[in-house]
């Protein structure tokens, strides 16, 4: 009963926003990445490795996210970055900004409530000429000519609505999208989770797990040459998928330590890490890029810290790097702007 009536409430609220005249929008073309279920779905990579394809076609991109999990929200704009340096920290951005910032050179990154605002700001004073939305499917109040929505086989197996299920929104609304990112199995697979969904375009969403980095006393990042006997702890939404990538790559994984997603570890957290890792005879720790952001306050650490970065790419590349085109002239040819 609770979930039918969370559904006939998202509903009727996309309804609502999807009339003439109710959503704002920006001068520059909007680009959005979503999913319809709770946690992870790899929303954060794959907004960086359209941003950084949106640096290839010689865009200048803008990162907008709501910055989940920030301790400081104050009125108005936090500008992460501006595209060359970092102006905010952790407690100000979030890690996901965080993230997104120092993973991804070129581009702005900018946290706030209310989207539309950053997007102004960016537009004016950072020169943005196109934006990427960072979970933005079910940010209604913003107008987007591109809706990417990420769509697993998991997702059609529950079609449940919380509370009862996963799904923020019934996969009716995915419909609304104008392609699907289909996290790994083949082409086909990909067309017939759109086909089922009524979505016209679907793309493969690949992930590529990173060479492991070591972080040194000073916060940057060296290669980590060694598949040691680890501790991997991880705070992210789905931490066994981490933890199956490890062992499938020959890491010698003496125990997992799990965290709530974003969790925002203390010290205390990292001295248990640390006395944990030792007890379990680890050599180091490892764990995933969205963690490292939020244990850096912490070095250094008693132990090495690794961390293994999480790219994904989008298949066939060719095919979606034109449809992406595409999708921004028709946006621009509505008067929304050109690039600058």
């Amino acid at each position: 009963m609770l979930a039918s009536i969370y559904a006939a409430a998202a509903s009727a609220r996309r309804a609502y926003y999807q009339a003439p005249g109710r959503q704002r929008r920006l001068e520059r073309p909007v680009i959005s990445i979503g999913n319809l279920c709770v946690g992870g779905a790899g929303k954060t990579p794959a907004a960086a490795h359209v941003a950084r394809i949106l640096l290839e076609m010689g865009e200048r991109p803008a990162m907008l996210s709501r910055g989940y999990g920030r301790r400081s929200a104050p009125d108005g704009v936090v500008v992460v970055s501006d595209g060359r340096r970092l102006s905010a920290d952790l407690d100000r951005s979030g890690d996901e900004p965080l993230m997104l910032a120092r993973s991804v050179e070129g581009a702005c990154v900018l946290v706030a409530s209310d989207r539309y605002l950053a997007g102004r700001l960016a537009e004016v004073q950072l020169g943005a000429t196109v934006h990427v939305l960072d979970d933005g499917f079910q940010h209604l109040t913003l107008a987007r000519g591109t809706d990417l929505l990420i769509v697993g086989d998991e997702d059609l197996a529950d079609a449940r609505t919380l509370p009862a299920g996963r799904l923020r929104e019934s996969l009716a609304a995915a419909s609304c999208a104008h392609a699907v990112l289909v996290p790994s199995g083949t082409r086909d697979q990909a067309r017939t989770v759109a086909a089922s969904l009524g979505v016209a375009s679907s793309f493969q969403l690949v992930r590529e797990p990173g060479a492991p980095r070591r972080l040194d006393l000073f916060g940057a990042s060296a290669p980590a040459h060694t598949h040691a006997a680890v501790l991997a702890a991880a705070g992210v939404a789905r931490p066994e998928r981490f933890f199956q990538e490890l062992r499938s790559a020959g890491w010698d994984v003496k125990q997992t330590v799990t965290f709530p997603d974003h969790h925002r570890y203390s010290r205390a957290d990292a001295a248990s890490l640390a006395a944990t890792a030792l007890a379990a005879g680890a050599r180091a720790i490892i764990t995933t890029e969205k963690d490292l952001i939020r244990l850096l306050p912490f070095r250094p650490m008693p132990l090495p810290v690794l961390w293994l970065p999480l790219t994904v790419r989008i298949d066939p590349a060719p095919a979606f790097r034109a449809w992406l085109a595409e999708r921004l002239a028709a946006e621009r040819s509505q008067d929304h702007g050109a690039p600058a």
